[in-house]
């Protein structure tokens, strides 16, 4: 394998970006909305005017680059794509490694609280072992370049993930995530199992097969799936969208903050467990800094075409299981309203070692309850039980 470039990256936009990212919010031209239906129809429109009065004249971007600065960033070069990371090392050098992996419409940004937690763990009351931490953005998201070409699944981007993760020089690693991040942490496990020491997720991304050749189907499981099914005819039209049209929708979305800002925003509300309050469980700050990531970074069309590309990803078979050792935490609030899938369903796919029901939290659960996860994924890497035949350390 050849030696793995890695330069060190800093992030700085140009003034002259910020200048034009405000003086399109000020001249949005807003539509209109019907009295009295809040949120039912999508963002809220006295919301988002107000988010965006503060994103043009109020958000400070330098003093959040400033602190995102202050972490170890890096940039990789794997398969001719510039693949953006922050690479935290624990201060035991037997700690294990570990990729966390994002989603959409999320970015690194979601995970960085986990850092801490994971890195010094004894150091927070966490008990459990440290991890050097390398938390990759997915290609065409964020600082990661946008590729030229179509096929850029998860599937792919396990691949990328395993060349990155032994050009630092991890023999085995460990992998976790959700939403996408799920997805590639699955196919590492199902198409590196000798690399990995174990899997931990924190969403149900990649549904397991239950068609013909598989057992019959549990009355729980039955719900679920019906449950599921339901969901996706009343949510999933962003989905339908960007996998057959990303390029159509890329338009609106990379003119107009306004329009950026609605369609990400609405997905971090309808999916957090926030109770309808978005700000009760993310900062204003916070959500700005994502959303100038994705403006800055042009990125919001690249992203969604990974719905496009994973839409022809071989469906999970019958003889699909990942054998590599794995934990589940359930958030209460993931997507659905009242979403804990049957164990028994998604044990169907993976070797579950450890379930875990959360009280709260909900589909970015790294943001969300970075504690409950990292208190999660420590005490499964601390359980040797959890590893017949090996142990979970570098």
């Amino acid at each position: 394998m050849s030696k793995l470039s890695i330069e060190p990256f800093s992030l700085h936009v140009s003034d002259l970006v910020l200048e034009d990212l405000r003086q399109r919010i000020r001249r949005t031209r807003w539509p209109d909305q019907l009295a009295g239906i809040g949120w039912d129809q999508g963002t809220e429109l006295s919301y988002l005017r107000e988010l965006l009065a503060y994103w043009a004249d109020g958000f400070d971007w330098r003093a959040r680059e400033r602190e995102l600065n202050q972490l170890p960033h890096y940039r990789a070069e794997l398969d001719r794509l510039r693949i953006h990371f922050i690479y935290q090392r624990a201060q035991v050098p037997n700690a294990i490694p570990l990729v966390l992996t994002h989603g959409w419409p999320s970015s690194f940004l979601e995970l960085l609280p986990l850092l801490p937690l994971l890195t010094d763990p004894a150091g927070h009351g966490i008990p459990g072992p440290p991890f050097h931490v390398v938390i990759p953005s997915l290609p065409g998201y964020g600082f990661s370049d946008r590729p030229g070409r179509t096929g850029i699944t998860v599937q792919y981007t396990a691949e990328l993930w395993d060349r990155l993760m032994h050009g630092l020089g991890f023999r085995r690693y460990a992998a976790g995530g959700g939403d996408f991040g799920c997805s590639v942490a699955t196919y590492l496990g199902r198409d590196h199992a000798d690399s990995m020491i174990g899997l931990h997720l924190s969403t149900l991304d990649i549904m397991p097969y239950v068609g013909p050749e598989s057992r019959p189907l549990s009355e729980a499981e039955k719900a679920y799936l019906e449950q599921n099914r339901r969901w996706w005819e009343g949510e999933g039209g962003y989905k339908a969208i960007q996998a057959t049209k990303p390029q159509t929708a890329g338009y609106g979305l990379t003119d107009s903050p306004a329009g950026l800002a609605a369609w990400l925003l609405e997905k971090w509300r309808t999916w957090s467990d926030c109770a309808g309050d978005l700000e009760s469980r993310f900062s204003r700050d916070f959500l700005l800094t994502m959303l100038t990531l994705y403006w800055v970074t042009e990125t919001i069309t690249s992203s969604m075409r990974y719905y496009y590309d994973d839409r022809r990803l071989r469906p999970v078979g019958p003889k699909d299981f990942v054998r590599v050792p794995t934990a589940i935490a359930v958030f209460d609030h993931q997507l659905l309203p009242e979403g804990v899938p049957p164990r028994e369903l998604v044990e169907r796919l993976y070797n579950i070692r450890r379930w875990t029901v959360m009280p709260r939290g909900g589909h970015f659960a790294a943001r969300e309850e970075p504690r409950l996860l990292a208190q999660d994924i420590a005490a499964f890497f601390q359980s040797e039980d959890n590893f017949p035949g090996t142990r979970p350390h570098h």
